[in-house]
């Protein structure tokens, strides 16, 4: 355990005097030198620790926060914490407390700023985390005990860092004089989640906390956004002193990786390759998520088609004419074919992901590539582009817009049977009639089975009925992507799921954080049965809270996506993906009514088609949370379907 001190060159000299009575092989085998954090062997870890060149928007600090503690008066360590959050806004921690992080809930419990959002299972809090700062663009904190509880968020943080999520989460630790002896409930969290955090802290020092939490909430906002993680020894907690709030951070190293303005050159020769373009289309992933308006714009000026990542959808609204909605392995037929036959590939905020790229060789074999993107570990991982631009997408669409802005005031626009008025008209507008035929040669279609509900027309009847504005979120399986492909997903921040990680049980406890964040939206769990009941015990949660979050589970008693697998490459033997009770298949099991019923929570059934959408409405409409268990049938499938390593031309 004693090599985490050196996470943070300042912790090094402290670690070692505490650790005075430890043989001097002790460190050497087990501390690494402290430039090993601040010149990392992989590129990946480099670009997880730059900052951003462009100002983040405010996370909503108070402009003026009156401590509790006269300025001269000495506070506890845990205190100090607490305070150092609210000067960063924090309102809402989901923490889930224990012995080594006692002293931390006392102090959440002393302010009168920040409201701890006690959830069921140390998952379920950092995956509310999660959901809060994908539904408002702010920060997440959680707070764990150690061991167990730290642990138990492990999968939490590596869905953070794989989708860009800002998340702070902050653990307990077994004071110093116990570290590295096995004590209970000790684990090497630093070590643990090194290659999965953008950056962690092991605070060993209690006049550090002000600078480290200051720290941890740039990080994890600047750059490409990711996880921090903060890990505090109890007797750090409990430490008196007088807290400097004017520490300077001391990110050594990090300004070499600034991402750098955008060179009008490189801007003005995208702009060329669009002049010259004759099938381009916009690849948008994630990265364009605060950028949304600058590539509507993009679209308006050059009436380029757009395909949606999982993690892009929103970001261009997929009611746009131009709007190819979502491309990849369970993509539309016209996404995957516009970028199979595209000439130039716009790629905005991207990782080029094998969900995405199937074949990565045969992906846009013919077109000249275009990447820009924050983070230089991205630029040519998988995919080379012919020009590529490390920055902030943002930067690099303002840019383009004003040189496109420029063109077009120079010379006359021209009409298309869109009536963009742009002066690419001309040049794209057969290659849009081309896309238009495969829309309507190849609309989304899918299996009815009479009576029975399909799982895709009651996630259309949702949208419907919502009219495309709810916040959804999703599990991971069958459901998640008929939910990506059947709403009309129109705004950012609208469409949370775990899109990386692919973490099943993320659905509720995510619903629950952007309840807390957005309380005036309608906030609605798409979940499947395997999935939602990973974190069913957040029914507790939500219900205690009161949080009016509606869940619609698409029941059909299997692993959707495993069965699916299983009957399309296996045998067609349901292997271990059966939920229900073998006994006696004519049951629902479990009964999913009553789980709801133990936590006081309203609950339907619904079993016809005929029958929904008034349930859907009586859902809608009634105050408070609510469940409503659609059962549909298991031979539904997810369509279409790519397979992994194949190319658009094998979609099934």
């Amino acid at each position: 355990m004693a090599n985490v001190a050196a996470t943070n060159i300042t912790f090094f000299k402290p670690f070692l005097q505490h650790y005075s009575n430890f043989p001097t092989s002790f460190f050497n085998i087990t501390i690494p030198i402290p430039k090993h954090y601040h010149k990392p062997t992989s590129t990946k870890c480099l670009s997880r620790c730059h900052l951003s060149v462009t100002p983040e928007p405010s996370r909503g600090a108070p402009e003026t926060l009156v401590s509790r503690f006269a300025a001269d008066q000495p506070r506890k360590g845990s205190d100090i914490l607490v305070e150092a959050l609210e000067r960063e806004g924090v309102t809402h921690v989901f923490g889930y407390p224990g012995g080594a992080s006692m002293e931390i809930h006392e102090a959440l419990a002393r302010s009168s700023m920040i409201r701890n959002v006690l959830p069921r299972h140390e998952q379920g809090g950092i995956f509310a985390a999660d959901g809060y700062a994908r539904a408002s663009g702010r920060p997440g904190v959680c707070l764990t005990s150690s061991g167990p509880g730290a642990t138990n968020i492990i999968s939490g943080i590596a869905d953070a860092n794989f989708d860009s999520i800002p998340i702070v989460a902050i653990t307990g630790q077994v004071p110093r004089g116990l570290m590295g002896t096995d004590a209970f409930q000790e684990v090497p969290l630093i070590d643990i989640t090194r290659p999965i955090t953008k950056f962690n802290y092991l605070v060993l020092d209690v006049e550090d906390i002000p600078r480290t939490v200051k720290e941890a909430f740039l990080l994890a906002t600047s750059g490409r956004p990711g996880p921090v993680l903060i890990d505090i020894p109890r007797d750090i907690q409990k430490e008196l002193v007088v807290p400097n709030w004017n520490k300077p951070i001391m990110l050594l190293g990090n300004a070499s990786r600034l991402p750098k303005l955008p060179e009008k050159a490189h801007l003005e020769e995208i702009v060329r390759l669009i002049s010259v373009s004759k099938r381009p289309v916009v690849y948008a992933g994630g990265g364009c998520m605060n950028c949304s308006e600058e590539l509507r714009r993009f679209v308006g000026l050059t009436g380029i088609p757009v395909a949606s990542t999982l993690m892009g959808l929103g970001i261009f609204p997929c009611t746009d004419d131009l709007s190819l909605h979502m491309l990849g392995m369970h993509g539309t037929i016209q996404a995957n074919y516009a970028v199979d036959r595209s000439d130039l590939l716009l790629a905005f905020g991207v990782r080029f992901d094998d969900r995405v790229t199937g074949k990565v060789e045969a992906f846009a074999r013919n077109a000249t590539i275009v990447h820009i993107d924050i983070d230089p570990a991205e630029i040519g991982k998988n995919k080379k582009p012919h020009l590529s631009i490390c920055t902030d997408v943002k930067l690099a669409l303002e840019g383009i817009n004003t040189i496109l802005e420029k063109n077009e005031a120079k010379q006359p626009t021209a009409e298309n049977k869109r009536g963009k008025g742009t002066k690419f008209n001309d040049n794209v507008s057969a290659w849009i009639e081309e896309i238009d035929e495969q829309k309507e040669k190849y609309p989304a279609s899918y299996r009815t089975f009479g009576e029975a509900i399909p799982p895709q027309y009651a996630i259309q009847l949702l949208d419907e009925l919502t009219n495309g504005n709810a916040i959804i979120c999703t599990g991971v399986g069958q459901h998640q992507m008929w939910a990506a492909q059947y709403c009309k997903h129109k705004n950012p921040r609208h469409w949370l799921s775990s899109s990386g990680l692919g973490a099943m049980g993320f659905g509720l406890p995510a619903a629950m954080g952007a309840a807390l964040a957005k309380p005036d939206a309608i906030v609605v769990d798409i979940d499947g049965d395997g999935s939602f009941m990973m974190n069913i015990q957040e029914l507790a949660t939500i219900r205690v809270e009161n949080l009016p979050v509606k869940i619609m589970l698409l029941n059909n008693q299997h692993l959707g996506m495993v069965y699916q697998y299983e009957y399309e490459y296996g045998d067609g033997d349901s292997l271990h993906s059966y939920m229900g009770n073998p006994s006696n298949q004519a049951q629902v099991f479990p009964d999913m009514l009553m789980f709801a019923e133990a936590c006081n929570i309203t609950a339907a059934r619904v079993t016809k088609k005929a029958e929904l959408r008034e349930a859907i409405e009586k859902m809608l409409k009634t105050p408070g949370p609510y469940l409503l268990d659609v059962m549909v049938p298991h031979q539904a499938q997810v369509l279409q379907l790519i397979p992994d390593g194949g190319t658009f031309k094998g979609a099934q």
